[in-house]
């Protein structure tokens, strides 16, 4: 179980990056992303979840 805080915790600090570093960058990229289309949003969560897990196994 403490490494699944220690997992959530590390997720929480690479999100937090670049808001806090660069708020009008974040701004432009989450306005993109809202503009994609439901099956281009599935396809990077995909390999956002398959790179999450090649990066587990390794």
């Amino acid at each position: 179980m403490d490494w699944l805080l220690a997992a959530l915790g590390l997720m929480l600090v690479v999100e937090g990056l670049l808001p806090l570093l660069s708020p009008s960058s974040w701004r432009a990229t989450f306005s993109k992303l809202l503009q994609l289309q439901d099956g281009q949003l599935r396809f990077m969560g995909l390999l956002s979840v398959t790179l999450g897990l090649v990066i587990l196994w390794l």
